[in-house]
């Protein structure tokens, strides 16, 4: 970690304070949180850092060891539309803490990702880490809830991404060695220890060399294709539906779907199926874990990338050649995109004892297929942590 060395340089002073929110994985649950489906999550031991200081004539200046661009904007006053850099997702952080509490006290910072960007919601939790920081030198205790969903507004309303709260809940609510098993459409949500008699596990991440922008992606394209599936299926079924943005996979009964799903469209087929199988995969996921079924699990985690592939369609020709060496790799219970799935990285549970041969194995077939990514492409072991911690 090499921000609180960068803020001396910069300042020539030590910082006051230090942030840090953890990177997530969700094993399965992908890409229905929009869809007010049900997800797994686990925080991991790699995260953002934030080494800031107060500054009190209100500016906010960042600088991030990830990018070469440094920031500032005036916390009183963030212009009402994005200026197009990697500092948009802070300013939408400030807008929104400030559009519910006063702010007059902005911050110097420094901020440094521990891992390559791409697939571990590093947007979300640089996001969280700043909340934090610009909450605490305005005198503002923040909840976890509030937190979640103004980190979610920050990338929905400003940026335009239109995440789910998946990401934020995640590097929130998670704690180590507990899986977060959340029902997106209400909020309620369990975490599940690992039970004393499941196998041990590491966390292992696979970068594909390629980092994304969801905002460049399709990831915006495949929310409105299952939002139009769910707004057919109500539809055809006669029962009422309101305005399009507003409808979810989540309001159609899975009856409805097994009865008109055929009459829908490829895409929209293929996106609603994936939905359905997903939740199911969710619930039957959490079951597996309280069981200490990691075999189990692990079947349901490679499941859910399969379908992400030819259900969801998302997934670079990078990141489906490495599910399929995911696959194909003694040690790993199971594995799938991490993230959007939009290039970025891979995740995958291992046995620990085979972790160190699993990394190389994958890094060695990966990197006969795309030589060329050598140097970029990153392998990393990473341990289940706690969520981010506010009001310290």
């Amino acid at each position: 970690m090499r921000c609180e060395e960068v803020y001396f340089e910069t300042y020539g002073k030590a910082p006051e304070y230090m942030a840090f929110c953890p990177y997530r994985i969700s094993p399965l649950g992908a890409h229905i949180d929009h869809q007010y489906g049900k997800i797994n999550g686990l925080a991991i031991d790699q995260g953002i850092h934030i080494a800031y200081s107060p500054k009190h004539n209100g500016v906010v200046e960042l600088k991030s060891l990830n990018f070469s661009k440094r920031a500032q904007f005036p916390v009183m006053s963030i212009p009402d539309k994005k200026v197009g850099d990697w500092a948009d997702h802070l300013r939408g952080a400030a807008q929104q803490l400030g559009a519910k509490y006063p702010l007059r006290t902005g911050i110097s910072a420094v901020i440094e990702g521990t891992l390559p960007i791409g697939g571990l919601s590093s947007s979300a939790a640089v996001i969280i880490a700043f909340l934090s920081a610009l909450a605490r030198v305005n005198g503002i205790r923040l909840g976890d809830w509030e937190t979640i969903l103004m980190a979610k507004a920050a990338e929905n309303s400003y940026v335009g991404v239109n995440c789910g709260k998946l990401d934020q809940s995640c590097e929130v609510l998670c704690r180590k060695d507990q899986l977060l098993y959340l029902d997106c459409q209400d909020d309620s949500y369990s975490l599940i220890p690992k039970p004393d008699n499941m196998k041990p596990f590491d966390i292992c991440v696979f970068f594909s060399g390629l980092e994304r922008s969801l905002q460049n992606s399709q990831y915006n394209l495949r929310q409105d294709e299952c939002k139009a599936a769910a707004y057919s299926l109500l539809a055809y079924a006669g029962l009422p539906y309101g305005k399009f943005q507003e409808t979810r996979l989540r309001d159609v009964p899975h009856a409805v779907y097994e009865r008109y799903g055929d009459r829908l469209p490829e895409n929209f087929r293929k996106r609603a199926r994936h939905f359905f199988t997903e939740f199911h995969r969710a619930e039957e996921g959490a079951e597996a874990w309280r069981k200490g079924d990691l075999d189990t699990y692990g079947r349901l985690v490679f499941e859910s990338g399969l379908s992400s592939i030819e259900n969801y369609e998302c997934g670079c020709p990078e990141l489906i050649t490495l599910y399929h060496i995911m696959r194909e790799t003694d040690g790993i219970y199971g594995g799938r995109f991490s993230g959007a799935g939009f290039k970025g990285c891979c995740m995958a549970l291992v046995d620990p004892e085979k972790s160190e041969d699993v990394c190389r194995k994958v890094e060695e077939a990966y990197l006969k297929v795309y030589p060329e990514l050598k140097g970029k492409y990153v392998g990393c072991i990473c341990h289940s942590s706690d969520g981010v911690v506010l009001n310290v």
